[in-house]
């Protein structure tokens, strides 16, 4: 029952349609008991001979009209209390996404894609229906029953009354019990489903890879020992909800055997009629229904209350990264980076320690280094995925932490190592930061990011859909689809996170030359394996565990002994063999 609790703050809100639906409920709950009287009246009646034919046609008729005008009101509550829940799920999923969209990579470090699916859709559906569903069982269920209660005790006789409710006290402790039982068991059969979903996402993601080293029997095994450990978890639930019912028909036949008891003793002693004790089964048997609904209410609402326990653990956690207050001026400035030290969460070693530099606009900055070395985390800090332990970074000589966090990422355009495309159509992907832009627009960042000749010979132009995560491209036309995406946003600061390897040489070439022209007032920063993408960056720094090694222009680092300048060469060396074996390869058969 703590879930309404938990809601009542929606409670309050939409209280105009929650308390239409429950008066709505009453007055249902009244016309109900009309008909029990009715027939006892008309037992009486036909019994003692004192009913003529056309006063039966008349309480027949106002059976019939009873039974029409419930069935009208049934129809106005359910769209008023539905209606209510169906918006809550709308206002809950909407928390949801807006609360996943403000978290920081250090969440999804915690959180698996198929648990916060699951949380999204299961979950958000179980608390909804309990907030539907729920209410509606448990009005419905206390209304009916107390007037039902009442009727009979005062109307017919408070001991026949007394006499049959004898088991009802036992019957509610015996489901209190079972509904903790379930509250339990229903949590952990969702954090198995959560489980499921994560297996399925996984295996769905990286079907390629399944069927390119022959995994598909391993990975059917795997997801068969899953499926089967989530099969059981939601037996064990079943085997507490199959409970219910029949405890309550056991308490609801009891009841019956001593109303009929009970009732026939006092019938037989003058102390009740015969239509009063016809009277009193058919209120016993509108009993069922509350007692049903009783039960049922218990268990989707210690469902719904262990879902909610699990959307709740997940809409409180605040961000990693708190949004600052300060609001970007206008125009270019000077990106300063000062960072004394930082370490990932939970992490012993620093990943990063004493990197500093600065970038005016129109200067170009390039990171390399060994694998591990920090660079990625470089652009993640500029990004303000996480904050510094020591140090700071500024624009505008305003600290990050000052800035609201929408206001500083509106200047950034970023591409990351894994490029990602929406199932839509290259346009469409192209435009994603800027939904605005002409065709015009979009061609021209294509240009810029030498993918539009690649574009115009697909088979619709920049109208082909490139299906689930950009599937029938090549790695090299994803990079430069995402980097037109980025270049249409014209922001103040680019960032390309070694967003050039899937590229050739040439293609390489085009595109910085292409940024270069581009990039006049603005700051690029590139980071890089390839070394020939960083030639024209007007600084270089070298990362090593986490530290500048080596800093400069690229013709004063290959003339400086140390790791650049043995990578490059390295690297020139393996072009010119490859170029070589390319110029000698013969066509087979000659």
């Amino acid at each position: 029952m703590r879930l309404f609790s938990q809601l009542s703050w929606y409670f309050l809100r939409e209280w105009r349609r929650y308390v239409g639906a429950v008066l709505l409920l009453i007055v249902i709950a009244l016309l109900q008991l009309l008909p029990p009287h009715i027939v006892g009246t008309i037992v009486d009646g036909v019994s003692q001979q004192q009913m003529s034919h056309q006063s039966l046609l008349v309480w027949v008729g106002v059976m019939l009209l009873t039974a029409v005008v419930v069935y009208l009101l049934r129809y106005v509550w359910r769209v008023l209390l539905f209606g209510a829940s169906y918006q809550l799920a709308v206002e809950l999923r909407e928390d949801f996404y807006r609360q996943l969209s403000r978290q920081h990579p250090e969440f999804y470090l915690r959180h698996r894609t198929g648990d916060l699916i699951a949380r999204a859709t299961n979950d958000v559906d179980r608390v909804v229906f309990a907030a539907g569903e729920g209410v509606l069982t448990l009005v419905d269920s206390l209304v009916m029953g107390c007037a039902v209660l009442i009727v009979m005790s005062t109307q017919i006789s408070w001991e026949l009354t007394l006499l049959a409710l004898l088991p009802m006290p036992v019957m509610a402790l015996v489901i209190k019990r079972y509904g903790d039982q379930l509250h339990n068991r229903f949590k952990l059969a969702q954090a198995a489903f959560s489980s499921l979903n994560d297996q399925t996402q996984e295996s769905l993601t990286s079907i390629r890879m399944i069927k390119a080293f022959g995994l598909e029997d391993r990975q059917s095994a795997q997801f068969a020992d899953i499926a089967r450990d989530t099969g059981e978890k939601n037996l064990r639930v079943a085997r507490v909800d199959a409970r219910f019912d029949p405890t309550i028909y056991v308490a609801i036949g009891l009841s019956n055997l001593l109303a009929i008891g009970g009732g026939s003793w006092m019938v037989w002693h003058g102390e009740i009629s015969l239509g009063q004790l016809t009277s009193f089964v058919m209120y016993l048997g509108l009993m069922i229904w509350p007692m049903l609904a009783l039960a049922w209410m218990f268990n989707i609402v210690e469902r719904g209350s262990a879902a909610w326990s699990r959307i709740k653990a997940l809409l409180s956690e605040a961000p990693t990264v708190t949004d600052g207050t300060t609001v970007l001026p206008e125009g270019r400035a000077e990106l300063r980076v000062a960072i004394d030290e930082f370490r990932y969460p939970a992490a012993a070693q620093p990943a990063l320690s004493e990197i500093h530099l600065s970038l005016a606009p129109g200067q170009m900055l390039g990171l390399c280094g060994p694998t591990g070395s920090g660079k990625s985390t470089v652009l993640g800090l500029i990004q303000r995925h996480f904050d510094i332990d020591r140090g700071d970074i500024r624009y505008h000589d305003i600290p990050l932490t000052e800035l609201q966090l929408d206001s500083w990422r509106s200047r950034l355009a970023v591409v990351s190592q894994t490029p990602f495309l929406f199932s839509d159509t290259i346009a469409n992907n192209i435009a994603l930061g800027n939904p605005g832009a002409t065709q015009d627009d979009i061609e021209r960042a294509a240009m810029l990011a030498s993918v539009h000749d690649d574009i115009i010979r697909l088979p619709a132009g920049y109208e082909t859909e490139v299906g689930e995560r950009g599937v029938m491209l090549s790695g090299g036309q994803k990079q430069r689809i995402s980097i037109a995406r980025a270049l249409l946003l014209n922001a103040e600061i680019l960032i390309l996170d070694d967003a050039l390897s899937a590229v050739d040489g040439r293609t390489e070439h085009q595109i910085l030359h292409n940024l270069r022209s581009w990039g006049e007032g603005r700051t690029i920063i590139i980071s890089a394996h390839r070394l020939s993408a960083l030639t024209e960056a007007s600084e270089i720094l070298v990362l090593q565990h986490g530290k500048i090694a080596q800093r400069g222009s690229h013709e004063q680092l290959a003339a400086a002994s140390g790791w650049y300048r043995d990578m490059y060469r390295y690297q020139q060396l393996e072009a010119a063999l490859d170029e070589d074996e390319s110029e000698q390869e013969v066509p087979h058969g000659e």
